[in-house]
């Protein structure tokens, strides 16, 4: 079956969540998709596998599932998802996320509308237990944006394109671009992205195209690529500070590359909006935390002053009081506020 949407699940462990994401996948008001999971030797890999062989029997053709010899790593196993994908777009969904009602509809209607689009740029919404209960809405615009190739277009996607649940790219585009030159960094999704956007064009939808769960704990540092970098089932500063190592050595490979100049644009965009880059580790002791945030200043991220008031807010509030600020200034205008100059595209 030729679908025009692939749904591709990069699995590894939490198997139990599994058929939640499955669920809400398959009961959308689309037809012309499939789902592809790819397990990635984990502990948890029969469990995975039981899971996708009761799936694929009640929806024949409808579910593919493959299971990687040896542990790819999270960079890897997304080039082999793109590898085995059989529609025209890529849709990517974490294993513990969900995919929100109407998503496949609205990422193929985007899609049929605008010429020439590499990437659809979703709107996404967080929840902790409960995915009825929302706790906050990522709406980067409040309406429809339509972003033609270029370098000022990929400056804005780059950063909004890090969470992967729900972002969508041109698959044919996306192979031909394959590379192992950032694999280890968890940004392979960026990395094409940035290099499609290059090539073709990209929309933003401003409908919740993905739900994603809150407090999952991170996986990643079993592979060659990614040992030394991040250890498994822990968030330590220096594992966060190889992730935006990782980001601006993305933005450097994709600028020399294509020769676009990107980089620096893509540094100072990250710092205005650097509250979750600092947040993700405020609960460390304060010295601890302080060094992070000295580190992060070193490598670039505080040359907004946004930076700073972050910092602030959270030396002063706390995470749960500046996350409640945040949290009001954006339900009050409805999208994400935009914090100095940033290119919006056109209206679609």
């Amino acid at each position: 079956m030729t679908a025009r949407i692939s749904v591709c699940i990069p699995a590894y462990n939490r198997a139990a969540l599994l058929p939640a994401l499955l669920e809400s996948i398959l009961s959308q008001d689309y037809a012309d998709f499939e789902i592809l999971i790819c397990e990635d030797d984990s502990p948890e890999r029969q469990g995975i596998a039981t899971v996708a062989a009761r799936y694929s029997a009640v929806h024949p053709g409808r579910v593919r599932y493959f299971e990687n010899k040896q542990n790819l790593g999270y960079d890897r196993n997304l080039r082999r998802l793109i590898e085995l994908a059989k529609g025209d777009y890529c849709m990517f969904m974490g294993n513990d996320d969900l995919l929100a009602p109407g998503a496949l509809q609205c990422v193929a209607s985007a899609i049929a509308r605008h010429p020439e689009v590499g990437v659809v740029v979703r709107s996404y919404a967080s929840f902790d237990e409960d995915p009825a209960r929302i706790n906050q809405e990522f709406r980067y615009f409040e309406s429809e944006r339509f972003f033609p190739a270029g370098s000022e277009s990929i400056v804005t996607v780059f950063r909004r394109c890090v969470v992967i649940s729900g972002v969508t790219l041109h698959r044919g585009l996306a192979r031909s671009l394959a590379t192992d030159g950032v694999d280890g960094t968890l940004l392979y999704q960026i990395y094409l992205v940035a290099r499609i956007v290059g090539r073709m064009n990209a929309v933003f939808v401003p409908q919740i195209i993905a739900l994603y769960r809150n407090g999952g704990i991170p996986d990643f540092g079993h592979a060659p690529s990614e040992r030394g970098k991040f250890v498994p089932r822990t968030r330590t500063i220096e594992s966060s500070l190889h992730f935006m190592r990782g980001m601006l050595q993305v933005a450097q490979y994709v600028e020399v590359a294509d020769k676009l100049p990107i980089h620096d644009a893509i540094l100072q965009d990250i710092s205005r909006y650097s509250y979750p880059v600092l947040s993700v580790q405020a609960d460390k002791p304060l010295r601890e935390f302080l060094g992070y945030a000295r580190e992060l200043r070193r490598m670039g991220f505080a040359r907004s002053g946004m930076f700073n008031l972050y910092l602030a807010a959270l030396l002063l509030l706390g995470p749960r009081g500046t996350e409640c600020v945040i949290q009001f200034v954006k339900r009050r205008l409805g999208y994400t506020p935009t914090l100095g100059k940033l290119y919006k595209g056109r209206a679609a």
